[in-house]
Formats: structure tokens, C-alpha cells, sequence
């Protein structure tokens, strides 16, 4: 229990503060980031398969492909938030990008009640409507919607939520994922390579570097959250999963000084509200039903 909650910890806050690798590396194009994020993380989820000796699932993945075509739609939910998170963050819009991470679990509330039919209780009623106050307040105290906070909240919202249904495992998933990104990231790396553009070498040894790494920048965090997700009570995962938006909305305002006027405030405010709200909930309803299967 303690292995997994270090674990599960240790996913979260890598993801948090994972704005302070990306913007080390802002002069590069966003799509040029993603391109090699997609090639490294395959090379780093192919090692690792191999050296687990992991390759089983490819057998049933050969006998009934069937199970490949839902990841054609997650790879390119996966395309859309890896490439608006780098974008926003190297330009500006770190504390927006957490934004997204605070509402996208009660996006994933509203998804199970449309797509699999489950049913809400009243205060995650409550929590929604608190939620979605705070979208309406933000939309209008600024003229326009949170467009990169929806966007990744829904892209990941619907990410997760096709990944639920599917049969195959975190790393096998990705591998899959990262293998159909990465013919297309390949040729765009290749077209700006040919136009003599590309960062990569050209940049210096450091930015080269910085590249390379993405894939185990993004491959660890996902090891570490398998292994807390097996080993931690899905109640301690719900309150974890708020370390890595808090940590990018501090490192967004404290760090880069981006701007939290009083407008964002109310917004977030009423945002956080709904999440403490939810999670109380959550936690007394989980709380509540060990005690109502003996009764019962």
C-alpha cells in the first residue's frame, strides 16, 4: 500500500510539474515537440516490453485485430491533448492547462452518465452544476470560452473513456498508440529535417537532449501510475489525482507569472468548490458502503 501510494504520488507530481520540461524547450514548434515525444516514447515502451518479455498480447492482437480499432480513436485523442498541453504551456497558458486537469474529473462523471448509463447522486449533481458555473463565469468575464482547458479536458475525458472498454493494458496501449502516431511524426520530422528547420542536433547538444528525453519523460510517469492504480484504493487515487493540476497552476502563477486576475479567481473558485464537493462525496459514499454490504 505504501509502494503504491508513493507511486501513484511520484505520477502525479511528475505530471505537474511537467510544464518546467516542456517550456525548457519553447523554441521549439509545438508539433515538432509532440513528433518526438510520439518517436521516443514508442522506442522507450518497446524496451521495456522486451526486456519484461511482454509480447503475448501481440498473438490476440494478430488473431482478433479488433481489439486495435478503438486505438485508432484514443491515438488521436491522444494527438489532440499531447499537442494543445505543449502548445499552451509554451505559450502562456500553463494556468488554463490546469484548469483542464481540475475539471476533467467531472467531465469523466458526465461521460459515464451519457455513454455507460451510470447514475449520479445528487451532490455529484451539485458538483457538475458548480463546475459548469464556473466555465459559464470564466466564458464570460473573459468574452471567450476556456478553449484549452475544454480541450483537454474533453479530449482526456473521452480518452479515458474509450480506454476503459478496451483490452489491452497501460504500456501495451500505448505502445499501440505511439505505433500508429509515429509514421506520420517520422515523415513531419523528416520534411523539416529536409528543410534544414528541425531543432533536433541543429539546436545544440542540450535541446537535442531535452527531446530524446520526452519518452521517458512520458513513459515513467504511466509505469508509476499502473503500479499506484493497483496498489492504492480508488478513493486515495481521486484525491492524488488534484497534485498535478495544483502543482501546474503554482508553477503557472508562482514561477512564470502568468496573470490570476480576479475574474479567474471567482471562476476557479467555484471550480474548486465543485471538486471538494465531489470528493467529499466520493469519499463518504465509499466510506458508507462496506458498512452497508454487511447490513445487507
Amino acid at each position: 500500500m505504501k509502494n503504491g501510494m508513493l507511486a501513484a504520488l511520484g505520477a502525479y507530481t511528475c505530471w505537474g510539474l511537467l510544464p518546467a520540461y516542456w517550456k525548457a524547450i519553447e523554441h521549439v514548434p509545438a508539433p515538432e515537440i509532440l513528433s518526438h515525444r510520439v518517436v521516443w516514447s514508442l522506442i522507450v515502451v518497446l524496451v521495456l516490453l522486451t526486456v519484461q518479455r511482454r509480447w503475448d498480447w501481440l498473438r490476440t492482437a494478430f488473431r482478433k485485430p479488433v481489439i486495435l480499432v478503438p486505438f485508432v480513436g484514443t491515438a488521436a485523442l491522444l494527438t489532440i491533448n499531447w499537442l494543445t498541453y505543449i502548445w499552451a504551456n509554451n505559450n502562456g497558458h500553463i494556468v488554463e492547462t490546469s484548469l483542464g486537469y481540475f475539471i476533467n474529473p467531472l467531465v469523466n462523471v458526465l461521460l459515464g452518465v451519457i455513454f455507460l448509463r451510470e447514475r449520479m447522486r445528487p451532490w455529484q449533481w451539485a458538483a457538475v452544476g458548480l463546475a459548469f458555473a464556473g466555465v459559464a463565469y470564466l466564458t464570460i468575464s473573459f468574452g471567450r470560452l476556456p478553449w484549452i482547458a475544454l480541450t483537454l479536458a474533453l479530449s482526456f475525458g473521452f480518452y479515458g473513456l474509450i480506454r476503459k472498454t478496451a483490452s489491452l493494458e497501460s504500456v501495451q496501449g500505448l505502445t499501440v498508440e505511439t505505433g500508429l502516431m509515429f509514421l506520420p511524426a517520422v515523415a513531419f520530422l523528416a520534411l523539416i529535417g529536409a528543410k534544414g528547420s528541425g531543432s533536433f542536433i541543429q539546436a545544440g547538444p542540450l535541446t537535442t537532449a531535452l527531446l530524446a528525453l520526452a519518452g521517458i519523460v512520458t513513459a515513467i510517469p504511466l509505469i508509476m501510475f499502473a503500479y499506484g492504480a493497483r496498489h492504492v484504493q480508488l478513493t486515495t487515487l481521486g484525491v492524488l489525482q488534484y497534485v498535478a493540476p495544483t502543482l501546474q497552476f503554482l508553477l503557472g502563477v508562482v514561477v512564470y507569472g502568468e496573470s490570476f486576475t480576479q475574474a479567474r479567481l471567482i471562476g476557479f473558485s467555484l471550480i474548486w468548490t465543485a471538486l471538494a464537493v465531489y470528493s467529499v462525496e466520493g469519499y463518504l459514499t465509499h466510506k458508507r458502503q462496506p458498512a452497508i454490504e454487511i447490513a445487507g
